[in-house]
């Protein structure tokens, strides 16, 4: 598997435990707000921004293209 399809995959899995933290209604207005705390979900959306940088730098790196 190529380091996009694994990066992709790890989202679609990241997503999927927002998904269902969302619905069980397991954080509050704040902490979705809060990405720079030490709860799941500010965890969660740090691995997410990196993830998704990273994916935009290899899509660059691929097409020769700058940021």
């Amino acid at each position: 598997m190529s380091e996009k399809q694994e990066i992709i995959k790890q989202m679609m899995d990241l997503q999927h435990r927002f998904i269902e933290l969302e619905q069980r209604g397991e954080f509050s207005t704040e902490e979705y707000y809060d990405s720079e705390g030490d709860t799941e979900l500010a965890r969660h959306k740090r691995s997410f921004e990196e993830l998704s940088t990273r994916l935009v730098d290899l899509a660059h790196a691929e097409k020769g293209s700058k940021r």
